[in-house]
């Protein structure tokens, strides 16, 4: 289940700390299982936290490999180490929907959050490049912390989809 209306929101610069890594959809779990990993060298370096676990999506190829970002938003820039980096979530309006349920269930939910901004005439910070597409920024950020709620249907996750400006 997911809100019927996507919204759109303002949002400011935010800094982040993230590991990269290029998968396809169907071996998705090799980025996803390092957000452990970067959540332990955060709290390993007293980094405080100033939102939820994400993946960005820098590109996005259902059929092919897709540049993703295990991320968590940061209060301060710690000094990135090995694979671990540091970055800055742009600025700018995003069209946001939230989803109750399974993180299978996205895909959908993506569908609809897109059909909703063509309706709305509304244009993505995103380019058509050799098949993928290209974001200026992604984002699906998981609200709810799986050690309080490990039943994956009642997991609330967040797009949020850049606009062009």
């Amino acid at each position: 289940m997911s809100d019927v209306t996507p919204v759109v929101v303002e949002r400011t610069e935010q800094p982040y700390a993230f590991i990269r890594g290029s998968v396809r959809m169907d071996s998705f779990d090799r980025i996803a299982d390092r957000l452990g990993e970067l959540i332990g060298w955060l709290t390993a370096h007293d980094a405080e936290f100033a939102g939820a676990p994400f993946f960005r999506y820098n590109t996005f190829d259902l059929e092919g490999e897709s540049e993703v970002e295990a991320g968590i938003p940061v209060v301060s820039r710690p000094e990135p180490e090995g694979d671990i980096r540091v970055g800055t979530l742009p600025a700018g309006r995003y069209a946001t929907l939230t989803h109750v349920g399974h993180p299978d269930g996205l895909f959908e939910v993506a569908d609809a959050l897109r059909s909703w901004a063509a309706r709305e005439g509304l244009e993505w910070d995103m380019a058509e490049v050799a098949g993928a597409e290209r974001w200026g920024c992604r984002l699906e950020s998981y609200l709810t912390d799986p050690r309080v709620q490990p039943d994956l249907n009642k997991w609330v996750t967040e797009l949020a989809f850049r606009l062009a400006d």
